[in-house]
C-alpha cells in the first residue's frame, strides 16, 4: 500500500467516525423529542452517500409518527433543520444529516424519481424545457439525480422557497 493510499483510508476511516458520530448525537436530540411529545418510535441511524442518515420508524403504525411529518413535510424539514443545529452544538461542524420519519423521504424520493424521468421523457420527446413546481432542496436534488439517469440536464432556478427544476432537452 502506498503512502497516499493510506492516508486516503485513514481519511474514510475518519470520516465514517465522524458521520456515526453525528448520527448518535442526533438519534440522542430525537429520542428526548419524542419522549417530550409522549410519542413511541424506534431510531435507526445509518450512513449513505457521505451524511449521517437517522429513520424514526414505528412497529405500531405510523398515524402517530405522522404529526412529527407534516403537511407536505414542513415539519420534517424543521425538525431535520434542529436535529442539525443539535449536532452543530455537540460537533462544531456543520451537518448535512438526513431525517426520515416513518418513510415519508424514501416515498418522496421514489415519486421524484418518477417525477424526474417523466420530465426527462417529456423534455426528449418535445425538444422543449420542462419546468416543473417548486421544491425542497431535498426534493430538486432527487429529480436532478433521475434527469441525469435519463441522459439530460436540469438546472435549479428561482428563489427559496419557490425554486425549481427546470428540464432541458438534449
Amino acid at each position: 500500500m502506498t503512502e497516499g493510499t493510506t492516508s486516503a483510508a485513514a481519511e474514510g476511516a475518519d470520516t465514517l467516525t465522524r458521520l456515526e458520530q453525528e448520527g448518535e448525537i442526533a438519534a440522542d436530540y430525537l429520542e428526548g423529542l419524542l419522549d417530550i411529545a409522549d410519542l413511541d418510535g424506534d431510531i435507526d441511524m445509518d450512513v449513505e452517500a457521505d451524511r449521517a442518515s437517522v429513520s424514526i420508524i414505528s412497529d405500531t403504525g405510523s398515524r402517530d409518527l405522522q404529526k412529527l411529518v407534516g403537511r407536505d413535510g414542513e415539519v420534517l424539514e424543521a425538525l431535520q433543520e434542529l436535529t442539525r443545529l443539535a449536532v452543530h452544538r455537540e460537533t462544531g461542524d456543520r451537518s448535512r444529516l438526513m431525517l426520515d420519519i416513518a418513510g415519508y423521504r424514501a416515498k418522496k424520493r421514489t415519486e421524484l424519481s418518477e417525477l424526474g424521468a417523466k420530465a426527462a421523457s417529456e423534455a426528449k420527446s418535445s425538444g422543449k424545457a420542462v419546468r416543473l413546481d417548486p421544491m425542497t432542496p431535498f426534493e430538486r436534488k432527487v429529480v436532478h439525480d433521475a434527469v441525469k439517469t435519463a441522459g439530460l440536464r436540469s438546472e435549479s432556478e428561482g428563489e427559496e422557497p419557490q425554486r425549481f427544476v427546470v428540464v432541458l432537452p438534449a
